[in-house]
């Protein structure tokens, strides 16, 4: 029974230590989201790091990215298209991950 137990702790801590870097991924993305956001409203400094706060904050509203996708949006207004923050989205989020990558190495 030994054996077995160790093999459910190893997949148990594998899959806490998965769930905890992909929490870390989304802030990460978010609050990078929310810096490229303050760009293209003109945020500087505080102000931008301030917004990418909130955007970060929006996605505990709601399982999954629409909530974030909904802040964002709604605060660019025009200022981008749905596929463009989509695709945004998508870019960021590899750079997350990469950046957490480097981290631990």
């Amino acid at each position: 029974m030994s054996t077995f137990d160790d093999r459910e702790n190893a997949f148990e801590n594998k899959f806490a230590h998965d769930a905890e870097m992909q929490f870390k991924a989304d802030a990460r993305r978010n609050k990078l989201l929310g810096l490229w956001a303050a760009e293209l409203m003109g945020k500087t400094g505080d102000e931008a790091a301030e917004y990418a706060r909130e955007v970060v904050k929006s996605d505990f509203e709601e399982a999954g990215d629409e909530d974030v996708y909904r802040k964002v949006s709604g605060d660019l207004g025009a200022k981008a298209e749905e596929a463009t923050i989509r695709a945004k989205m998508v870019e960021l989020m590899a750079e997350a991950k990469a950046q957490l990558m480097k981290e631990i190495e």
